[in-house]
């Protein structure tokens, strides 16, 4: 299995520079994902920002989706495809209870296998292991290597394993994880999309020594 990616975006508050860096990644066709954030959280500035990338998102067979907002309904008014948990507790709840089973809603912020096994009891479409604290810090690798060869071995939910850089994906790719994801640290990239060319190259040779080695 070739791993789908799942691209996290810096905080974007000029969306149509940002759709200029964006649509030569999703022109790829490598993009499974992208994870918008914004540098305000005001709905209308959401609302404008999201409202000028989903449409090159969406048509290149991509789903989009924002961190979850304080008022749930506005991914759905917004025309997204769902959202990302930043965390476990009272808003994947009432995320859940929002948005499925139309749209998607994943979890991240999980600090224990425990965690990662209570949200994936409920009507969740993945968990993500590795990705950035909020205070910017990142867990070890060798611990979302570990999480994410548990999950991707025991649980049909699908996992998200964050890579920190590009030396990473192989790593990441190796665990069986049904996506990767790509940090802002990609759109920081010289040429993002050759970025990406390489992280689906690595991956798809890893997916392939998987393979014959079965």
């Amino acid at each position: 299995m070739i791993p789908q990616f799942f691209l996290i975006t810096p905080p974007i508050s000029d969306a149509p520079a940002f759709r200029a860096k964006l649509e030569p990644v999703l022109a790829s066709g490598a993009v499974a994902v992208l994870l918008a954030r914004f540098t305000s959280k005001e709905e209308g500035e959401v609302k404008r920002l999201a409202g000028a990338l989903k449409t090159p998102v969406q048509e290149a067979g991509a789903a989009m989706l924002i961190d979850c907002p304080d008022d749930i309904r506005l991914v759905a008014r917004t025309g997204l495809d769902g959202a990302h948990v930043p965390h476990p507790g009272a808003l994947l709840r009432d995320a859940i209870e929002v948005l499925k089973p139309e749209r998607i809603v994943g979890i991240g912020g999980l600090k224990s296998r425990h965690d990662a096994m209570e949200a994936g009891e409920a009507d969740i479409d993945y968990v993500m292991f590795g990705e950035p604290r909020a205070d910017g810090s990142l867990p070890p690798l060798s611990q979302t290597i570990e999480r994410a060869e548990w999950w991707a071995s025991i649980f049909s939910v699908p996992c998200v394993a964050y890579a920190p850089d590009g030396e990473s994906v192989a790593a990441l790719a190796a665990t069986g994880a049904e996506f990767i994801a790509l940090g802002p640290w990609l759109f920081d990239a010289a040429n993002p999309a050759e970025a990406l060319a390489e992280a689906r190259r690595t991956a798809k040779n890893v997916a392939a020594e998987r393979a014959g080695a079965v």
